[in-house]
């Protein structure tokens, strides 16, 4: 998902100073579950635990290097999250995203990411000398991808879960809100920050996420970005829409979203994907 919905979860992350308790935490439940090779998508920015670089890149490398010692074929990318990826947050929003990539007509910012994260772990899998090409691997997948494979494969995990499989062929019967806002560019301008922590706090307001487990999440709810780091917008165009059930919590969710866009006269650059690649020996 582009954002977790556990706004509780991710402060508490961020008040964990040590990165080796870290690393050994989140090490510590992948090898537990037997994988033999292991894609590790570490976030790095406003909405992720790790907000520099520097210390997403040393974690990386202390979660690759746990990896190895244990036999593990490790790779660990180094993924932004000062946007939200893709254009949804929210559970239900989230999920009829995935649905719109699995079928070829989703953000361009999500499949990009995707296809690059099943690359790797495509070439970790045992597959021969045919995967040892990322570039030939990401064919491939698109292939699969735009030709449907990826879709029926998802319909099948679905279905062996005991799940509804009618909302994969018709997202409507997904929960939806009753209430929905645009909120528009009041100028035209350069989108220079779209903070993707404050995205997810305005959509935790509205009831996406709990603070604590006997919190009722509401899967309806959530916002919906229409805009980039980078983008040039028309006063007037849409920015933000919000996806609400209860009106008494829709200012708190504005004041947020207002707080997360800013603008600039001049142009900026655009966000990059990726910052970095650490492979495993």
């Amino acid at each position: 998902t582009p954002l977790y919905s556990s706004a509780a979860s991710d402060v508490y992350k961020r008040q964990v100073a040590s990165l080796p308790l870290i690393a050994s935490s989140i090490m510590s439940k992948k090898l537990a579950a037997g994988a033999n090779g292991i894609v590790l998508d570490v976030k790095v920015g406003s909405g992720a635990f790790m907000t520099q670089l520097e210390e997403a890149t040393t974690l990386a490398h202390m979660m690759v290097d746990i990896g190895v010692r244990a036999g593990r074929d490790m790779v660990a990318l180094i993924s932004d999250m000062n946007q939200p990826l893709g254009h949804a947050v929210g559970n239900a929003l989230e999920v009829k995203e995935a649905l719109e990539t699995l079928n070829s007509s989703g953000t361009e910012d999500l499949r990009l990411h995707s296809l690059e994260v099943s690359a790797h772990m495509l070439r970790l899998a045992g597959r021969g000398e045919r995967w040892t090409n990322l570039t030939e691997t990401k064919a491939y997948l698109e292939q699969q991808l735009d030709g449907g494979e990826a879709l029926k494969k998802f319909r099948q995990m679905i279905i062996g879960q005991g799940g509804d499989v009618r909302a994969v062929d018709d997202p409507s019967l997904l929960p939806s809100a009753a209430i929905v806002e645009v909120i528009k560019a009041e100028r035209t301008a350069y989108i220079t920050q779209v903070d993707a922590y404050k995205i997810a706090m305005a959509a935790f307001e509205l009831g996406a996420g709990r603070e604590k487990k006997t919190d009722s999440i509401d899967l309806a709810v959530g916002v919906v970005t229409h805009v980039k780091v980078g983008d040039r917008v028309e006063a007037g165009a849409p920015l933000v829409t919000i996806h609400a059930n209860d009106a008494a919590k829709m200012p708190a969710c504005r004041t947020l979203i207002n707080q997360a866009l800013v603008y600039s006269d001049t142009p900026v650059d655009a966000l990059p994907l990726f910052y970095d690649t650490i492979y495993g020996d």
